[in-house]
């Protein structure tokens, strides 16, 4: 099943991430470990993504849409969403994931923005603001 790659907004984010049907996808390196997150995010580094997909997948089961980013979501945050999307087009199986996105301006765009960002060091975030 091909699942289409797109783009979303801090904004339109915010209004997703009451839904308990979406994920957050941090791929950041080493930096999420010094700059926070976004809280309940998931971190799977980009250097080693592709090994861990069937990790992630076990993550988010459940979810039908997931939202990827970086720093900037320039690079790193549409190669693993675009990777994970040809993931899901080969698989036979069908695992309920409908939407793969990218959220424009990565974590600094959400953070520049104001949104609230964690600063826990819990795999997975068990989600405190700062």
């Amino acid at each position: 099943m091909a699942v289409n790659v797109s783009y979303i907004t801090a904004s339109q984010l915010v209004n997703l991430k009451s839904h308990p049907n979406v994920a957050i996808v941090d791929v950041r390196d080493e930096e999420r470990s010094y700059d926070a997150h976004i809280t309940g995010s998931f971190h799977y580094a980009s250097h080693s993504f592709s090994q861990k997909i069937p990790n992630l997948l076990q993550d988010v089961k459940g979810k039908d849409t997931l939202v990827f980013h970086c720093a900037l979501s320039q690079v790193r945050g549409p190669s693993c969403a675009r990777m994970f999307a040809n993931y899901l087009a080969e698989t036979e199986e069908d695992l309920g994931i409908k939407k793969v996105v990218i959220l424009e301006r990565g974590f600094n765009g959400w953070e520049a923005s104001g949104r609230p960002v964690c600063r826990c060091a819990d795999l997975p975030c068990k989600g405190q603001s700062a």
